[in-house]
This record gives structure tokens, C-alpha cells and sequence, in this order.
């Protein structure tokens, strides 16, 4: 869309529409070796959110700023 910066990284919780301040790192381990490290974005309010998500499915990896 016109006037719109695309390169700006958001929170990756659905409908969430903040800037990103957190990488999270995570695989599943059922279907993704070693080597493949998926991400999502966090904001500060979504944060403990999505590492629970991920926390509950044995998912998650870790969490670095961004």
C-alpha cells in the first residue's frame, strides 16, 4: 500500500499490530532437526504470551531481543 513501510517488523500475535522488540527462536522437534530454527516476533505485551504458547508444545527455544 502506498505510504506504508513494509520493512517495519511486527508482533507475530494475530491481529497484534505493534513493533516487534523480541525474536523468538523455536522447532518442532517431531518435524524439524537440529538445524531448522524457525522465528516469530514478539512485542513487549505479547511476549510471555507466545513464549507460553510455545513453552506448552516443547517448541520453544529462546528469546533475544530484536
Amino acid at each position: 500500500m502506498f505510504g506504508q513501510d513494509l520493512t517495519v517488523d511486527k508482533c507475530s500475535r494475530a491481529g497484534c499490530t505493534q513493533l516487534a522488540t523480541y525474536k523468538l527462536n523455536w522447532r518442532n522437534p517431531k518435524i524439524h532437526g537440529e538445524d531448522r530454527v524457525k522465528t516469530w516476533l514478539a512485542c513487549d505485551e505479547h511476549l510471555s504470551f507466545l513464549i507460553d504458547y510455545l513453552e506448552t508444545r516443547g517448541f520453544f527455544i529462546a528469546a533475544v531481543p530484536f
